[in-house]
């Protein structure tokens, strides 16, 4: 990585790609602050998981479970009807985490990179909220035909579990903490760690790899993927994260990755659960048993209409920005 600070009028820029390069022209890239990047994000999830625990272990202890039962069994503290609260409430926990994760990536962005939280976000002075709504509308729209039509074709394994009070605090939960959740995660990954991958490489398709794979080991630990195994779920994930990834480096900003990341958090929370979902909601239905494999075809089918659509839209022709 670069070890001085960014000029650009002093600096031959190594990219074709604007959303790389503004990595180049903002801040200080020592290797080892990036480490520290990482490091920091980590520990302000684990300070928050430290904090909510508290309260989580109250709820648990005077829910009946016993310290043995909890030491036995720790995810009886993210299980709502273990602790017996409102599955809204243990939502707001466990999302709160990742304001905690962001802002310790912000402070080493801030202090340690000396660069603005907008250049690891996008080439842009600033965030183009339009694409962001705009990719936000699409996924959401696809993956509510899907719900819906899953639910007529398959209607022995969809139950409608509406309930008009828990629905609107999901709504509201979801609302105003999701969008941290999954800001948390693309400016970690697809933002600070593309750019800073693509210095070491100086080009687009490492870093793209890389995170794309580690944007899927970071959600092995869920609970689908111990139900259906790695061999199933870390392809899953990792192309999920190779497509966001795509669109940020053809559109040089993380702002199409964040509408769609977003509304599939958003919409899947509000509209299905499942026994071996991460997020146990009060969405509109409960489907009995997920089926992995169909999932993943049937996400492959979103992605390339979502590309298509975009790619009319904004016009792509410069496919090398993927590359270099």
């Amino acid at each position: 990585m670069d070890n001085t600070e960014h000029d650009i009028s002093k600096k031959e820029l190594p990219f074709n790609n604007l959303f790389l390069n503004s990595a180049v022209v903002h801040g200080l890239n020592y290797w080892w602050m990036y480490v520290m990047g990482i490091c920091a994000a980590a520990l302000g999830y684990i300070i928050c998981q430290l904090i909510i625990s508290f309260p989580l272990m109250a709820f648990a202890l005077n829910n009946g479970n016993t310290f043995t039962d909890i030491q036995n069994n720790p995810t009886i503290l993210f299980d709502a009807t273990h602790l017996g609260i409102n599955k809204n409430i243990l939502l707001a926990f466990l999302l709160a985490m990742f304001a905690f994760a962001l802002l310790g990536l912000f402070i080493v962005v801030k202090k340690v990179h000396h660069k603005t939280l907008i250049s690891v976000i996008t080439a842009y002075n600033k965030l183009r909220y339009k694409r962001i709504f705009f990719a936000f509308l699409v996924w959401a729209i696809l993956i509510t035909i899907i719900t819906i039509a899953a639910y007529f074709i398959s209607p022995e394994n969809v139950v409608v579990q509406f309930d008009p009070l828990n629905f609107l605090l999901l709504v509201i939960v979801s609302a105003l903490l999701m969008p941290i959740q999954t800001s948390t995660e693309e400016i970690l990954i697809r933002g600070y760690l593309m750019q800073g991958i693509a210095l070491i490489f100086r080009n687009g398709i490492a870093p793209l790899i890389i995170t794309s794979v580690f944007f899927g080991l970071l959600h092995m630990d869920n609970p689908e993927a111990k139900a259906y195994g790695w061999w199933v779920m870390l392809p899953y994930y990792s192309v999920f994260g190779a497509f966001l990834g795509m669109l940020t480096l053809l559109d040089e900003g993380l702002e199409l990755a964040l509408g769609i990341h977003f509304a599939n958090n958003f919409i899947s929370s509000l509209l299905v659960t499942s026994p071996t979902g991460v997020l146990k909601t009060d969405a509109i239905f409960l489907v009995k048993s997920d089926d992995p494999g169909v999932e993943f075809v049937i996400f492959i089918i979103l992605a390339l209409i979502t590309f298509f659509i975009f790619w009319r839209k904004y016009r792509w022709t410069n496919f090398k920005l993927i590359l270099k």
